[in-house]
């Protein structure tokens, strides 16, 4: 079987293809090049997925392999449908999930019309996830687990992905690389969002905000106030704070304060004690299913609201393309404009955008 492998220059990425090369398929590495590099990244590996430097890295390990390896280059497509969505979220007082966002726009649906564009039947990636009879599963290693980075990519697309290192445990993977002679076997994991550099997210906001014709002033320092409208503080702009974040906040007393609101219209941080951030029930939008979820109804569900969060049981009222979360117990804190998935077990049933 020919399938076109998504290579970020990882070494998660590498070793899914070397796994697909050792099964006796055909395998294409394809990278995407998603925007340009700052300087520090064009010295070397930027520490990010899909940087420029490592972009080098795929072609290093498809030349390993003895594999054809492709770049594509998809900056004007990243730009508009992340770099943009996550400026105007942090303008807008959300927390976005570019990470997400990349896979739902960037990363499978344009893949996928390449590989089949170059008669692959398949697309695989180097994401710590399961396919199985058609669904979506939690990877075996539970602290690489990517499933919740995977809910927005829709069933027609699912059909078509495999990803090689569902089953495998990060340890076994660097040792693989090892074995294989790639040189990124002992590259550091991705951490920090690919296109914000030095991790300061508010810099790439302001610098992008007047391109896409953003108020200023929605940028501009405003009010901290405690749960009674009491002002006790000022914040640098609302796109520098989001819900949950305790630390940076210039306010008054010694007790800790967590930002428990962002209200952008008056440009207003409302902060309270961390028991305050609970909550016990939130709604979504843009609801995306990878299961076969009722139209209008309620279902019972586990709620993952972050990456690295424990999913809680819930029960989940869902109207079209829209749904309002009920948890057994309160939970920590939700901030609009991230993700929400629902499971059953291991299995992803779906998935929305918290708005409140």
């Amino acid at each position: 079987m020919r399938i076109v492998c998504a290579m970020s220059g990882g070494v998660d990425s590498s070793v899914a293809a070397a796994l697909l090369v050792e099964a006796g398929h055909e395998v294409l590495g394809l990278t995407m090049r998603l925007y340009d590099a700052s300087a520090a990244e064009r010295r070397g590996r930027g520490g990010t997925c899909c940087s420029p430097a490592e972009i080098d890295q795929a072609r290093d390990a498809c030349a390993r392999l003895g594999i054809p390896h492709y770049t594509v280059d998809e900056r004007a497509r990243f730009e508009e449908a992340v770099i943009d969505d996550f400026v105007r979220s942090y303008a807008a007082g959300k927390t976005p999930n570019p990470c997400v966002r990349c896979n739902e726009h960037v990363k499978f649906g344009p893949l996928l019309a390449r590989a089949r564009a170059l008669g692959a039947e398949a697309l695989a990636t180097g994401h710590y996830a399961r396919v199985e009879d058609g669904a979506l599963l939690r990877a075996d290693d539970a602290g690489k687990d990517q499933s919740y980075f995977l809910f927005a990519m829709g069933l027609p697309t699912l059909a078509q992905l495999c990803f090689p290192l569902g089953t495998w445990h990060k340890d076994q993977v660097r040792d693989k690389a090892r074995a294989l002679g790639l040189a990124n076997a002992d590259a550091p994991d991705s951490q920090e969002i690919c296109f914000v550099g030095g991790g300061d997210h508010a810099a790439v906001v302001e610098a992008r905000a007047a391109a896409l014709g953003l108020d200023p002033q929605a940028l501009a320092p405003g009010p901290i106030v405690d749960a009674a409208g009491k002002v006790i503080g000022e914040h640098a702009g609302v796109h520098r704070v989001t819900v949950g974040q305790r630390r940076g906040l210039q306010v008054g007393g010694s007790a800790p304060r967590y930002v428990l609101r962002v209200l952008p219209e008056s440009r207003t941080v409302v902060v309270g004690e961390a028991e305050a951030l609970k909550v016990e029930a939130l709604e979504l939008e843009d609801l995306r299913r990878l299961a076969k979820l009722v139209e209008h109804g309620s279902v019972r569900a586990q709620v993952q609201l972050r990456h690295r969060g424990r999913p809680q049981p819930a029960t989940v009222e869902i109207a079209g393309s829209r749904a309002w979360v009920r948890f057994d117990e309160p939970v920590g804190a939700a901030a609009p404009g991230q993700a929400a998935v629902l499971y059953d077990g291991a299995r992803v049933l779906g998935g929305g955008w918290i708005t409140g």
